[in-house]
C-alpha cells in the first residue's frame, strides 16, 4: 500500500454501533429484555430490527435535510423503545420499555465482536493510517462500548457534544470537526458507517470520502462505494490513493444527495 504521507488518504473515521462494535443485534436486544428467557422469535426479530433500522436512517435524514426536525437523544431513545414494540409485537408497559432502552445503552456481558475489527485497526496502525471513532452516542457509553470490545482508552473519539450549541450528527459539522481534530482542516478522511442515508451519505455531503459497511446487505441495490467487511479496507484505501481512483474522497456514497432523500 502506498505510504499515506504520500498523498494517500491519510485518516480514516469509524461509526461506532454496528461498524466497530455489534449493537442492533438479536444477542443484544435478548439480554436487554428477556435475558433469563424465552428466547425471542428469531426470524421475526432480526426483520423488526432490520425495519426499525432502515426507518431511523430515514429519520435522521430527513432531519438533516429539513423535512422533519433534526435529532437528538431524546428521538435515539424514542427510535429503540419502537424497535422494542416491533420485535414484541405487542403492547409493553411504559417502565418495562424505559428499562429495556436503559439496558439496552449498556455493554451486554456476552461480548459480541466483529471479528474484522480488531485487523483492520492493527493494519492501520501499522501503515501509519490515523483514525477515530465518530458517533452520536454520549461519550461514557461509547467507551464502555470501545472498551468491552478491547478497543483501548486511546482510541480518538468525538461523540455527543456537551454543549447544546454544538453541531450534531448527522450535520455536516460534526463531521468536519472530527476531520479538524484528526488532520486538519484540509486533511482528507474515508468515513465508514454502516447506513446508507445519515451516514455515508450526510458524510459526503460534508466533504468527507464515504464508504458503506453493509456486512448484511441491509441496503442493497442502493449506489456508492460500498464493502462487506472491514478486511476489505486496505485494499480500499489502495484504491482511494490511486491515481485517477474512481473512489472519489468526497463522493465516496454517490455525491451530495438530492433533498428528496429515501422513499
Amino acid at each position: 500500500m502506498p505510504d499515506p504521507s504520500e498523498g494517500a488518504t491519510r485518516a480514516v473515521l469509524f461509526d461506532l454501533d454496528d461498524t466497530l462494535v455489534p449493537f442492533q443485534t438479536l444477542a443484544h436486544w435478548q439480554w436487554a429484555w428477556k435475558p433469563q428467557g424465552p428466547a425471542l422469535p428469531e426470524r421475526h426479530a432480526r426483520s423488526a430490527i432490520r425495519r426499525s433500522l432502515r426507518s431511523w436512517d430515514r429519520r435522521r435524514w430527513q432531519g438533516l435535510v429539513g423535512a422533519a426536525p433534526s435529532v437528538g437523544p431524546a428521538d435515539y431513545r424514542v427510535f429503540l423503545h419502537d424497535t422494542l414494540l416491533a420485535i414484541a409485537d405487542r403492547p409493553v408497559a411504559d417502565s418495562e420499555v424505559e428499562s429495556v432502552v436503559d439496558r439496552f445503552l449498556r455493554p451486554s456481558p456476552h461480548g459480541e465482536s466483529h471479528p474484522d475489527v480488531a485487523p483492520a485497526l492493527v493494519w492501520l496502525q501499522a501503515h501509519g493510517v490515523p483514525f477515530g471513532v465518530l458517533t452520536p452516542l454520549p461519550e461514557p457509553v461509547a467507551r464502555a462500548y470501545l472498551a468491552r470490545a478491547g478497543l483501548g482508552a486511546n482510541v480518538p473519539l468525538f461523540a455527543d457534544p456537551s454543549s447544546a450549541d454544538a453541531p450534531r450528527l448527522p450535520a455536516a459539522g460534526a463531521f468536519r470537526s472530527a476531520r479538524n481534530a484528526l488532520v486538519g482542516r484540509s486533511g482528507r478522511v474515508v468515513y465508514l458507517g454502516d447506513l446508507y442515508w445519515s451516514d455515508v451519505r450526510a458524510a459526503a455531503r460534508a466533504g468527507l470520502g464515504a464508504v458503506l459497511l453493509d456486512r448484511h446487505d441491509l441496503f442493497e441495490g442502493l449506489g456508492g462505494a460500498r464493502i462487506g467487511s472491514l478486511a476489505e479496507l486496505p485494499a480500499l484505501l489502495d484504491a482511494v490513493a490511486a491515481p485517477g481512483s474512481p473512489v472519489g474522497l468526497n463522493d465516496g456514497a454517490g455525491g451530495p444527495a438530492e433533498p428528496g432523500g429515501p422513499a
